[in-house]
């Protein structure tokens, strides 16, 4: 009762309130002139923008968020070998933490591993947009950037030894061990027939390994028989001249491959025309061109941090696993830069691809024999360092007798398990001999 006495009179307050707040607000918008209308509205299409544009901001950075998320999971989540990559941080946190130079030599080689392989791989992806002939100067400068930038690292330190070494155990690791492993395996997959491949290219890369022997074979013997002019700045002068002329080969091979000569460079088919296998092979690129340009940055920046710690180690590593730093240098670490070259030479090998296995092993070999090599001489030449061609008579010899070996099982244009079986086996004598080689130097 006393509820409903109160509610009612409730109600009978609240509707005079309205009444007179109805009347203030009649009154009030009979005052309200045509400016103040036109303002209003105006203030509700700027709130309405305001909101459209906020909607659209934020449909923007979903997208970019979404579009970053998919281009890591193809770069980083595409590859098994990519498990590797936290070995190149823990090498950096043991390096902080401790002075245990072995682990962090061996964690810091199995991190940059994948690195290498993935800087391929965005290389090959930007190679998509640039056409042919910029993308082959992109897989020259990139196709072993890993080799160039521990290279240049270790020029900086002026381990010029260790410069000259790996880049002459990354030679001696394709064209021995990763030819010889693909030209195994294929065999083994295909083993009813012999599997062919195209005899002139591989004659031209033999020729080009025979120049880069020549280069370094001449500072050597210059050096060994006493006859320099100026003693010690005549090789070095020699050295820097016969950079420069490689550099220039190494260039007029770039365009005899990409322009003068396309059709030299077309692979064989053994038993079908190339443009009739199908469009499964007809590959596109996975990322678009800024990814790659991005990409590329990254794993540039990141290779060269954890080339400088891995440069440092050398020596460290050496005394802490009793093994000759020139082991180190022709050995272990190619397999850096040569691990992904390996598996896509063997895959393309059992597959029956051997033009690419090729161009893969022996390609890489002539590159960095006629780009690498001549390029760390020259950076050389300007970072004040005395780089040069003269690797010692026992290095120098082991790459005349496997250039030469590599070149007889060449010329007949055919491989089988048995010529891979004895390149892997002139590998292994040649580690073994770096193992019990004590460096002059």
């Amino acid at each position: 009762m006393y509820y409903t006495f109160f509610g009612s009179n409730r109600t009978q307050k609240e509707m005079e309130s309205l009444k007179e707040r109805s009347g203030h607000e009649f009154e009030d918008e009979s005052l309200i002139s045509p400016e103040k209308i036109g303002q209003n509205s105006h203030s509700f299409h700027e709130s309405q923008l305001g909101s459209s544009c906020g909607g659209w901001r934020i449909w923007g950075s979903k997208h970019l968020g979404k579009a970053v998320f998919m281009s890591i999971r193809i770069v980083v989540f595409s590859n098994k070998l990519n498990f590797l990559m936290p070995f190149g941080p823990l090498a950096v946190l043991i390096h902080i933490l401790t002075d245990h130079n072995g682990w962090v030599f061996f964690l810091t080689l199995l991190g940059i591993t994948p690195l290498a392989e993935r800087l391929g791989y965005a290389t090959e992806q930007l190679a998509f947009y640039t056409g042919d002939t910029v993308g082959g100067l992109l897989n020259a400068t990139f196709g072993n950037a890993t080799e160039i930038i521990i290279s240049i690292y270790a020029l900086k330190n002026g381990m010029i030894r260790v410069v000259q070494q790996s880049l002459l155990g990354s030679i001696l690791s394709n064209m021995l061990l990763v030819l010889g492993c693909a030209f195994f395996c294929g065999g083994i997959v295909f083993n009813k027939k012999q599997q062919v491949f195209n005899k002139a290219i591989a004659v031209l890369n033999s020729g080009l390994l025979l120049m880069a022997v020549m280069g370094l074979l001449f500072p050597a013997v210059l050096h060994f028989t006493h006859t320099e002019v100026h003693f010690g700045r005549s090789e070095l002068a020699l050295s820097r001249f016969s950079s420069c002329i490689m550099l220039l080969a190494y260039a007029g091979y770039l365009f005899f491959q990409l322009k003068s000569q396309k059709d030299l460079y077309t692979p064989i088919a053994e038993g079908e025309i190339l443009h009739e296998e199908g469009s499964d092979d007809d590959e596109g690129p996975e990322i678009s061109k800024w990814e790659s340009v991005i990409w590329l940055s990254i794993l540039t920046t990141w290779i060269a941090i954890l080339s400088e710690y891995l440069v440092n180690a050398i020596e460290g590593a050496s005394a802490a696993w009793k093994m000759p730093v020139s082991f180190i240098s022709v050995v272990l670490l190619p397999l850096v830069g040569n691990a992904a070259e390996h598996a896509s030479a063997i895959m393309f090998a059992m597959k029956d691809k051997l033009d690419i296995s090729l161009g893969v092993a022996i390609g890489s070999s002539t590159q960095i024999s006629m780009f690498a090599i001549p390029f760390c001489v020259v950076v050389g030449w300007i970072m004040g360092r005395p780089m040069d061609l003269n690797f010692q008579l026992f290095e120098t010899a082991t790459l005349f007798i496997t250039v030469l070996v590599v070149a007889f099982l060449l010329q007949e244009g055919t491989s089988n398990y048995f010529k891979g079986l004895m390149l892997i086996l002139c590998y292994l004598i040649v580690a073994a001999s770096f193992f019990v080689h004590v460096d002059p130097t």
